[in-house]
């Protein structure tokens, strides 16, 4: 089992490119398992973990529901914004500058073939990383991602999640808020849960900026330490 990962940074990238990008090394993954199944053979599959900012943009899960999204394309374009329906699962989600999102594309073969252990961790990660700055992250019943003050009228989200798996390969994966501009989720129902706020690193940190890429080291440290993998090289794109 190969628990080696190579994290790639993107920096500012298109949504539909990353995707696109993400679809690709999702294939080659999905090629190498059919393959070894096929012919009997032993290759090993490689797993990638993404990181990269979007330009303003809409997605919407699968299963979601359109009108959570609350304004039309008039409005889209007056805020810079894009909307794409993908294949992951939840609802609708907005990304933007100021958000570390994260794409694991893993086979989790090479780790535990449990997607709900798997979404669980990737929480898990966001929460150990908020308790690096003094947070208290938890998880919401029923919701996936990592909110804060969970159970009292402050209730506030900081992460959404959602992910697609095919024979234990993942894509998609979450979405942080370090300095985003949340004034771009008035423009929608978040993950289609309503009166629940949205909130972000540097706000409840109280500063103007926090360090995305110290945000970055820490996720990555505590994603290797809870999938006890291992970082096989690092590239800036």
């Amino acid at each position: 089992m190969n628990k080696e990962i190579k994290i790639q940074d993107l920096g500012l990238k298109d949504y539909k490119e990353t995707w696109d990008y993400q679809e690709e090394l999702f294939r080659e993954i999905l090629d190498i398992k059919i393959r070894n199944r096929r012919e009997e053979l032993e290759l090993e599959t490689p797993n990638h973990f993404l990181f990269v900012e979007h330009p303003h943009v809409y997605t919407l899960g699968k299963s979601g529901d359109f009108s959570n999204l609350l304004i039309d394309e008039k409005k889209l374009a007056e805020i810079d914004a894009t909307f794409y329906k993908i294949n992951r699962g939840g609802d609708i989600t907005y990304h933007g500058p100021g958000q570390v999102v994260g794409y694991p594309i893993i086979d989790l073969e090479n780790f535990f073939t449990d997607i709900h252990k798997y979404l669980r961790l990737l929480e898990e990660m966001i929460i150990r990383t908020l308790a690096d700055y003094g947070l208290k992250g938890e998880r919401s019943k029923g919701e996936t991602g990592v909110w804060l003050d969970v159970g009292s009228p402050f209730a506030r989200k900081i992460c959404a999640m959602g992910v697609r798996a095919s024979r234990w390969v993942t894509m998609h994966g979450f979405a942080f808020n370090i300095n985003t501009d949340l004034g771009y989720f008035d423009h929608m129902i978040p993950c289609g849960i309503k009166d629940k706020a949205v909130t972000s690193l540097n706000v409840e940190l109280g500063r103007t900026e926090v360090s995305m890429e110290e945000v970055k080291e820490k996720l990555i440290h505590h994603f290797t330490d809870l999938f006890k993998a291992r970082v096989s090289e690092y590239v800036n794109s």
